[in-house]
């Protein structure tokens, strides 16, 4: 079997059954992939309810992938991997489970009478834009069965492939509100190459950010995880804000770094080998929660909040807490969006 020219090994009934998942179809490796395992499975169900208990501003989510390739040290998803049983770690980068089906059964879900054309976000869990999005080729389905039924667009990407699909979300967006947010917290690209070592370098998210804007609309940014005593200076702040708004950047939210789950240990163990001055400091900051301090939020946001005002970036809570904005060519439509008053500190 090829796969656009490269021969791939697959197996069949022989591969072990990955736990809540039915129905895997075969492993699949490629020499474009080194490293890495897709397992190829045909999902249930496509749309993914919240509990109300849920924090998230938004009720219903869709996760063509699980598992992803930008390995990101902070990456909160990573405990997800677990329940598949693969681990946190070099699993959670390496071992990328596709839903080949998801778009027919998202379709069907969406033909539903008790469908009510809520807003759908996608990249809350893993990157919908990873590399392998560039193979299998999920989102424009997905972003056409959801615009065909009047289900407003959230997506939060450091995928760059999201640029391909510009051309289909501005047709969507003159049907649906449809919100395009880049994920981007730092300049430095030997540090992003040691933080984030699969996902795209800072300049090429920038020439996304300017390409979105370019295609009519506004683009968030979401400034997260500002990481404590690496990018969190003033001098990195404002050269990362500085090159937002050159890019045509809208809006921007900025979080601190949480260490909350079981992606702590893989993080600290980052930070051990990486940083092993930083380990004790970041044992007295975080302490038996995994939160940040409250002092800490309050020192970072004294210092970001006149640098987003100096740099005309409206500051938003979060890119999914208001209704979706259409790009400017479909504003005559009058979906714009409402700012938030909640501050994400």
């Amino acid at each position: 079997m090829r796969w656009d020219g490269q021969l791939l090994s697959g197996s069949g009934s022989g591969v072990r059954a990955l736990p809540g998942l039915e129905g895997l179809g075969r492993t699949v490796t490629t020499p474009e992939f080194e490293g890495v395992t897709f397992h190829e499975v045909v999902c249930k169900s496509a749309l993914n309810r919240l509990p109300e208990s849920s924090a998230m501003p938004f009720s219903w989510t869709v996760n063509p992938y699980r598992g992803c390739t930008h390995a990101c040290t902070y990456c909160f998803a990573r405990s997800s991997h677990e329940y598949l049983e693969f681990d946190a770690g070099g699993d959670f980068d390496s071992q990328i489970v596709v839903k080949t089906n998801l778009v027919s059964v998202l379709r069907k879900e969406l033909r539903r009478a008790s469908w009510r054309a809520e807003p759908v976000a996608l990249g809350t869990n893993t990157d919908p834009y990873q590399r392998a999005e560039g193979r299998y080729r999920l989102m424009p389905g997905v972003i056409g069965a959801l615009a065909g039924a009047g289900s407003p667009i959230s997506i939060l990407t450091k995928g760059t492939l999201l640029r391909q699909d510009l051309p289909l979300l501005a047709t969507a967006a003159t049907t649906v509100p449809v919100q395009l947010a880049v994920s981007l917290a730092l300049s430095d690209p030997e540090l992003q190459a040691s933080l984030e070592p699969g996902a795209p370098k800072p300049a090429a998210r920038l020439e996304l950010i300017r390409s979105i804007a370019d295609a009519g609309f506004d683009c968030h940014v979401m400034v997260a995880p500002v990481v404590p005593y690496l990018t969190d200076d003033t001098a990195s702040l404002r050269t990362l804000f500085a090159a937002l708004a050159e890019a045509g950047a809208a809006t921007a939210s900025v979080m601190a770094l949480n260490l909350t789950g079981r992606y702590r240990d893989w993080f600290l163990g980052w930070l051990a080998e990486n940083h092993p001055m930083l380990v004790r400091r970041y044992r007295q900051l975080y302490g038996s929660t995994g939160r940040v301090s409250a002092e800490y939020r309050t020192h970072l946001r004294r210092r970001v909040e006149p640098m987003l005002e100096e740099f005309g970036l409206t500051r938003l809570e979060d890119p999914y807490a208001s209704p979706p904005r259409s790009p400017r060519v479909s504003r005559v439509r009058g979906s714009v969006a409402e700012d938030l008053q909640e501050s994400l500190f």
